[in-house]
């Protein structure tokens, strides 16, 4: 059983209490039915569940009511998720960070149109920003969006997004030729059925997730489809994974957290020589330090949910370093509890094998572990 004392500490309300209670019978209860030998379909079947479950609620604003995201919400329903199952995370960050930019900057017709769908598990959202020559380096973006009378043209391509294939509606990020650099994109709704707008690849990876290359040819949306101002699509970028970002970091907590359940089950229950693995000091040394590592992220993550919680209007820092030490400390974790399990943690199907695929791409994803590295020292000499 996964520890549940750091819910006590003073970054949680009541209600975040109950809500990890409630989500983590839930996951229990519903979670194991999903078949995931289809990826696709269980993405589907799990947004589906999340929605009718009334989680999804949490990913995206209701038009009609709150008007933010509540980060430490978000932040437990991916390490509960996680916990439970890899693939249930994914499907639910997705909603979030793939219609982030419309909660946080739509017009109510872009809230209306699209919200509500996704809070109800209807719709699938999908965020589409990297690309195949800049990768994280966002403000080298190369996609164009000419405006065209009353509609924007949209060119270029977009790779490893998302839900890519999947989605019903894409967040897409365009250069508009404002000014060069970070300040001449801009943001754009865009719906999967768009003509112009084609599906060239699926990604295989080593944790499967649907993943793909999409490719924009005289793509045509209406001027009404631009979220924000012209030009603001690296500020809405950035803030939208302001948001996110610490999310990144509770979904490797929740990861770090089962594979910590996994080795404890192991240690206790094998025996070497007549007594239990837990028995042997150097054992419990790598028990130990596991568990530094996870109440260390814990800290981390909650302080910089809490902070957003709050009213800071940028965490950057505090958020780059939850990701950072957050997925770095659980694959470190993850690979104590594969060497703990002997020749079972690389058995294929085995839950640490699984945790040891599904956590990799974590270090990699919304800004790998060495960007992570330079935001931080940059806000720290800019402090």
């Amino acid at each position: 059983m996964a520890d549940k004392s750091f819910l006590s500490w003073p970054f949680f309300e009541e209600r975040h209490r109950d809500l990890a209670g409630a989500l983590d019978a839930w996951a229990t209860a519903e979670l194991a039915g999903i078949d995931h030998s289809d990826t696709d379909a269980a993405c589907r079947a799990l947004v589906a569940a999340l929605g009718q479950g009334g989680w999804l609620n949490h990913a995206a604003v209701n038009p009609k009511g709150e008007a933010k995201l509540d980060v430490r919400t978000l932040c437990l329903i991916r390490e509960t998720l996680a916990r439970h199952d890899g693939l249930a995370d994914f499907a639910f960050a997705m909603q979030g960070l793939g219609t982030g930019a419309i909660s946080l900057f739509g017009t109510d017709a872009q809230k209306v149109e699209w919200l509500p769908k996704v809070r109800a598990g209807t719709a699938i959202s999908a965020f589409a920003l990297t690309e195949p020559q800049s990768g994280s380096d966002v403000a080298n973006s190369t996609m164009t969006a000419t405006l065209d009378g009353d509609v924007y043209v949209l060119d270029g391509e977009k790779t490893w997004i998302s839900n890519g294939g999947i989605a019903d509606v894409y967040t897409v990020f365009a250069r508009t030729g404002d000014a060069p650099g970070a300040r001449g994109l801009s943001a754009f709704v865009v719906p999967a059925d768009a003509p112009g707008l084609e599906v060239t690849e699926r990604l295989e990876t080593i944790a499967p997730h649907p993943l793909s290359t999409l490719r924009f040819s005289g793509c045509r949306v209406p001027a009404s489809a631009r979220l924000g101002e012209s030009g603001a699509g690296f500020k809405i970028a950035m803030s939208v994974l302001d948001v996110f970002r610490s999310t990144v970091a509770a979904a490797a907590l929740g990861f770090a957290r089962r594979a910590l359940d996994e080795a404890m089950a192991r240690v206790t229950t094998r025996h070497v020589q007549g007594a239990p693995l837990f028995d042997l000091q150097m054992v419990q040394g790598h028990i130990a330090d596991m568990a530094v590592d996870i109440d260390a992220s814990a800290l981390l993550i909650y302080r910089a949910a809490w902070a957003k919680d709050s009213g800071a209007p940028r965490v950057t820092r505090e958020a780059a370093m939850a990701k950072l030490f957050s997925t770095d400390q659980a694959q470190k974790v993850i690979d104590r509890a594969v060497q703990l399990h002997g020749g079972d943690g690389v058995r294929s199907g085995e839950t640490v094998e699984k945790l040891y695929r599904e956590i990799r791409a974590l270090r990699i994803y919304e800004g790998a572990s060495d960007v992570q590295r330079v935001i931080i020292a940059r806000q720290t000499i800019g402090a």
